[in-house]
């Protein structure tokens, strides 16, 4: 029987700016029943755009003013699309995307904040916007790494004296002159004086530049960027070998080229945040502009109206009344003045010092922190009389998804055991990657099937790792995929919303399976309480598919992919992992492995792909089936990024107690080592001979490959050093 509520009606979240991400927590803690909800964003994190000062001049990490969208998405039970939004269709109600299809929508909401890129000679190439952070952290790095060698020129130029320019160009001569650098750094304004604040406010930023030694020229206009300066109209160049843009902002390209009401390129809206002539569309920050009037970009603004864009679009998917939006006429303005100094602004009235950067720091982290501060999932517990052994049950932690939730190996060994032996021609069956059967003409054709609970809510993402996975057993044994079954549950959901899911899956699924050289060709799908997403695959090779049996005496193991994906997908589960770990590890798990394949299938005496019994399980199989022990080198075996750390603290997938239970390990003890993987990466043993030869030719093709461990005689042994 199906308790959940049946989904009913899409909202698109199109950017993780702040007032979105205020709107994810608020979900979260109250989500409307029947809302599918989606955010779409280019990355995992966002940043305080308040706190990207004091990062640049060193007096924050880079964690301390990103907010996770990762986490925020699984607290709000929303997917997360690592896209750019590059269209929006409003007749189709679809939302176009850089890399993937269309996301379709019954309301949506646009938050994508501006850009500080110029339409200057030059500037693409040897100039950088102050946002995205991403890109202007990397190359800020870069640059001070450059001149701490002695390799660069300390001489910078921010284009745009607003709010914005000034604290940058401020923070950045801190941070050089901190590192014991005498920096030339240079503020260039067209306008004829610095702007948005208040003469007195302009008094204290223009000392505060002028005691970092910061050059202030007002009336200028930028005509081109070169590689070690910016060119005036009519006035002297400006050296920059460093060239950062804060001009106000500018309006994404691609919004000016919808049918969206614009003003300048910000999509116009009204007093309920609503975009103007289309009732299933907002627009809120400063991607957007008020129709009865024009608003500073400032992120105070996006941050007060999210509660207003809560409201009203749970009334616009539910039917009700939205609320008004009133911005504030007046707003406090703290800018940093490059040290652990800063000027507050309200009223005409202006305060400076030590004792107010206190104050912003404390507003700043208070802000971050309500987006950290999420609730911790708790499991229902039952209550009255139950049967023996559900207690003990519900005490553990709650099922994984992917490979996390398979049977144990011990349990799946004695179940298989009561299976009878294959006819004559099937080759081999029970205990390998794929069943391999013998066809008329001589050739082989390989068989298997795979299924993994949805551990992500993007039916998108879900199928490409799911595919991967599957054809992970067709490439182990070295076969060409040929053909794939679907096989597809559901959650239940309005025919509508049935269509537009099986759509992006098929979609998705065919575009894999096709670039693997194989065909979807049909499938089962039905409707249960959770997404679930398997594949039957077949492959075919005209000699003997390679197996776990077969590996030699002095050959050396090689694995393409790192490990640690099921502890990784258990902390996100219970949103302790941190989103930059998330993403980065799913990137990884949708790549397909056909090159490595290619590769590591001429030359592998045996080989197959690290899945739900962990790397020493597959180890211990390729062991136990060639009658051989294995050595590994702990320090050679790649992890994901973060895993480590979430190991240590104790964090497990569901299934590795069992796996650790199942595979005996001497030497050294990693719980790494039994972490169920998915999607997980091929292990090849391979002619120590040729083991240099084949890290080379991996290389060459864009492919990784570790030297993880050596084969000797044995009797089936993993010994850990």
């Amino acid at each position: 029987m199906l308790t959940i509520a049946p989904y009913t009606r899409d909202l698109v979240l199109i950017g993780g700016g702040h007032a979105h991400a205020l709107v994810l927590k608020a979900w979260g803690m109250d989500p409307l029943p029947g809302a599918r909800l989606t955010l779409i964003n280019p990355g995992p994190t966002a940043p305080y755009t308040g706190m990207l000062p004091g990062y640049v001049a060193g007096h924050y990490r880079r964690n301390e003013l990103e907010i996770d969208l990762v986490r925020l998405c699984r607290h709000a039970g929303a997917r997360l699309i690592f896209d750019k939004a590059v269209h929006i269709d409003q007749a189709l109600r679809e939302v176009m995307l850089e890399t993937r299809g269309p996301v379709a929508y019954d309301l949506a909401s646009i938050d994508v904040g501006i850009t500080a890129k110029l339409d200057l000679p030059g500037f693409a190439k040897y100039g950088i916007g102050a946002k995205p952070l991403d890109l202007y952290a990397k190359r800020w790095s870069s640059f001070l790494e450059q001149v701490l060698q002695g390799q660069a020129a300390a001489d910078v130029a921010v284009i745009g004296g607003g709010v914005a320019g000034c604290e940058l160009a401020m923070a950045m001569a801190f941070a050089l002159q901190s590192a014991g650098v005498s920096p030339r750094v240079t503020v260039i304004e067209s306008g004829p004086k610095i702007s948005v604040v208040g003469d007195r406010a302009r008094r204290r930023i223009l000392k505060a530049l002028s005691d970092l030694g910061v050059v202030v020229k007002t009336g200028a206009k930028t005509v081109e960027i070169t590689a070690d300066q910016v060119l005036l109209d009519g006035q002297q160049p400006v050296a920059a070998v460093f060239c950062v843009s804060a001009a106000g902002g500018s309006a994404h390209k691609w919004i000016s080229q919808t049918n969206l009401p614009q003003r300048n390129g910000f999509i116009e809206i009204g007093a309920d945040l609503g975009v103007l002539g289309d009732e299933a569309l907002f627009a809120v920050g400063d991607c957007a502009s008020m129709a009865a009037g024009l608003l500073p970009k400032a992120g105070v603004f996006a941050v007060r109206a999210a509660p207003v864009l809560h409201h009203n679009i749970r009334m616009a998917l539910s039917g009700g009344r939205r609320k008004t939006w009133r911005p504030q006429k007046n707003y406090l303005k703290l800018i940093s003045l490059g040290g652990q100094s800063a000027v507050a602004e309200k009223f005409g009235f202006t305060m400076g010092g030590a004792s107010i950067w206190r104050w912003k720091d404390r507003i700043d982290k208070a802000f971050i922190n309500r987006l950290i501060d999420l609730p911790k999932m708790v499991l229902p517990i039952e209550t009255g009389k139950l049967a023996t052994g559900v207690a003990e049950i519900l005490a553990t932690k709650p099922l994984c998804g992917g490979c996390g939730a398979k049977v144990g190996r011990g349990v799946l060994s004695a179940a298989l055991k009561t299976i009878a032996q294959p006819s004559d021609d099937v080759v081999t069956g029970v205990g390998d990657d794929a069943a391999v059967l013998c066809q008329p003409n001589g050739d082989f054709q390989v068989i298997s099937t795979d299924h993994l609970r949805g551990f992500i809510a993007d039916p998108g993402l879900m199928t490409r790792i799911a595919a991967v996975h599957a054809l992970g057993d067709v490439w182990a044994m070295g076969a060409q995929p040929h053909v794939g079954l679907a096989s597809i549950v559901l959650p239940q959901m309005s025919a509508d919303l049935q269509r537009r899911t099986l759509l992006e899956i098929t979609q998705v699924a065919t575009e894999v399976l096709g670039a693997a050289g194989a065909q979807l060709v049909g499938g089962h799908t039905t409707m249960g309480a959770e997404l679930t997403i398997g594949f039957t695959v077949t492959g075919t090779k005209n000699s003997m598919p390679l197996t776990i049996a077969g590996a030699k005496h002095g050959d050396a193991l090689i694995l393409t992919r790192p490990i640690g994906s099921g502890v990784i997908l258990a902390a996100d589960m219970l949103g302790q992992a941190g989103g930059r770990n998330v993403a980065a590890m799913l990137t990884i798990m949708g790549q397909p492995q056909d090159r490595e394949a290619a590769v590591l299938s001429t030359v592998a005496h045996a080989m197959t792909d690290i899945t739900g019994f962990g790397l020493a399980g597959h180890v211990h199989a390729i062991c136990q089936a060639s009658g051989l022990d294995a050595n590994l080198f702990q320090d050679a075996i790649p992890t994901y990024s973060g895993a480590r750390a979430l190991s240590d603290a104790g964090l497990s997938s569901t299934l590795m107690p069992e796996n650790c239970a199942d595979t005996p390990v001497d030497g050294l003890y990693d719980a790494l080592l039994f972490d169920p993987q998915t999607a997980g990466g091929l292990l090849a043993s391979v002619p120590e001979r040729q083991r240099a030869a084949v890290i080379k030719a991996l290389g060459a093709r864009g492919c990784t490959g570790h030297i993880i461990g050596r084969l000797s005689k044995g009797t089936g042994r993993v010994y850990l050093s």
